[in-house]
């Protein structure tokens, strides 16, 4: 018999909402899409929460240890000097 992990779903429908949840976060945090897709992509928004879609992601990135703040080498600086 299949032993299923504790942080695995184990119906089928919960696995495959976790498994897009998991992949959205990964893609954010690789630069390939925006937190607002990566929110659609995950499922966000369709529940009861009262926060907007894209504030539910950035809020579920803390599980992961992932920033809400994707800058590239370098970028975060140049923001910073363009406000001075």
């Amino acid at each position: 018999m299949l032993k299923t992990s504790r942080y695995l779903p184990k119906a089928p429908t919960e696995f495959a909402q976790r498994s897009r949840w998991l992949a959205a976060v990964k893609w954010y945090e690789m630069g390939e899409v925006s937190r607002g897709l990566a929110a659609m992509i995950a499922g966000m928004g369709r529940s009861r929460s009262k926060l907007p879609a894209e504030s539910q992601f950035i809020a579920s990135l803390c599980q992961f240890q992932v920033s809400p703040f994707q800058y590239a080498p370098g970028e975060l600086a140049e923001e910073l000097s363009s406000i001075r």
